[in-house]
C-alpha cells in the first residue's frame, strides 16, 4: 500500500509517498523550495527546462523518476514526477541554490527516519502521535485516530489480497463505505467541511471517527467471514459494512436530535 504525506522544509510543503518501500519526493515541490518559484506552474516550467537539459547531458536522473499520484492543490490525486532520495540529491546538484546544503541535510534525515521505521514500526507510530500532539489534538482524539489508522490498514490489506487494485479500486470501495455510513462520499464530505488538500479523517470529531471505524471494521470482518474475492463482491461488502455503521449513526442521531455528520473541522 502506498502512503502519501506532506513534509515541511523551512515552511515549504514537500509531498512524499512510500513507493517500493522508500520515500519518493515530488520533484516540482523540491524545485519550488530550492528556487523560490512563486507557484506550482513556474516550478513545473523550471523542472521541464532542467529535465530537458539533463537528458541532453546524458543524465539518467530523469529516466529514474516515476510518475506517481500525489494530492494536488485542487484536492485531486494527480500524477507528478517523483524521485527517491538518491535522485533528489542528483537533481539538487544541478540547481544553483544557497538552500542546497540545508536541504540535503533535511533530506538525509527524512530518509534515515524511514529506515528506522522499517526496522522498528513503533517509531512511526510514536512520531505520528507526537505530530498530532504538536498540532493541538487531545489525547482521547489521538487514541481514536491511531486506532482508525490500524483498522484502515487491516482493511486495505484485505482488499489487496482479495483482488482490488490500489488507488482507483480503493477509492471506489472507500466511497461505498462512506456513502452508506454518512450519506456522502469522501470528496463530498471534504467539501462539506471546507477542506482541500487536508486529510478528511484529521478533521473528524469523536463520533465521526467512531462510525468511520465501525464501517471499515465491519467491512473487513465481512470480507474474512465470507472469503470475498473480486471487486464486485468487495463493493457489495463495503456497502453492507457501511450500512451497519450508517444504521447505528441514524439511531444515535434520532436519540440526540442532531446530525453526527459535522461541518466542523480542526482548522476552524
Amino acid at each position: 500500500m502506498e502512503e502519501s504525506k506532506i513534509a515541511l522544509f523551512r515552511g515549504k510543503q514537500i509531498r512524499k509517498i512510500i513507493f517500493q518501500n522508500e520515500w519518493w519526493f515530488s520533484v516540482v515541490d523540491v524545485v519550488q523550495a530550492l528556487t523560490d518559484q512563486s507557484d506550482d506552474y513556474t516550478a513545473r516550467k523550471y523542472w521541464n527546462k532542467l529535465s530537458q537539459r539533463l537528458k541532453v547531458e546524458g543524465s539518467e536522473v530523469v529516466t529514474n523518476c516515476h510518475r506517481l499520484k500525489l494530492l494536488a492543490s485542487d484536492g485531486k490525486m494527480r500524477e507528478t514526477d517523483c524521485a527517491n532520495t538518491e535522485g533528489i540529491f542528483r537533481i539538487i546538484q544541478s540547481i544553483p541554490s544557497s538552500k542546497a546544503e540545508p536541504f540535503k541535510r533535511w533530506l538525509a534525515k527524512v530518509g534515515y527516519e524511514r529506515v528506522q521505521e522499517i526496522e522498528n514500526p513503533e517509531l512511526a507510530t510514536k512520531r505520528t502521535r507526537m505530530l498530532y500532539k504538536l498540532k493541538g489534538y487531545n489525547d482521547d482524539w489521538i487514541e481514536k485516530r491511531m486506532r482508525g489508522i490500524v483498522i484502515r490498514e487491516e482493511l486495505t490489506d484485505e482488499w489487496q489480497k482479495r483482488g482490488a487494485q490500489e488507488k482507483r479500486d480503493y477509492e471506489i470501495l472507500t466511497a461505498e463505505i462512506s456513502k452508506a455510513t454518512f450519506g456522502v462520499t469522501p470528496s463530498q464530505y471534504k467539501k462539506l467541511k471546507g477542506l482541500k488538500r487536508q486529510n478528511l479523517r484529521d478533521h473528524m470529531d469523536d463520533f465521526e471517527l467512531i462510525f468511520n471505524m465501525l464501517g471499515e471494521r465491519a467491512t473487513t470482518e465481512i470480507h474474512r467471514t465470507e472469503d470475498s474475492q473480486g471487486m464486485r463482491k468487495l463493493q457489495s461488502d463495503a456497502q453492507a459494512g457501511g450500512d451497519i455503521a450508517g444504521g447505528a449513526r441514524k439511531k444515535l442521531e434520532k436519540r440526540l436530535g442532531r446530525s453526527i455528520v459535522s461541518y466542523k473541522n480542526f482548522l476552524r
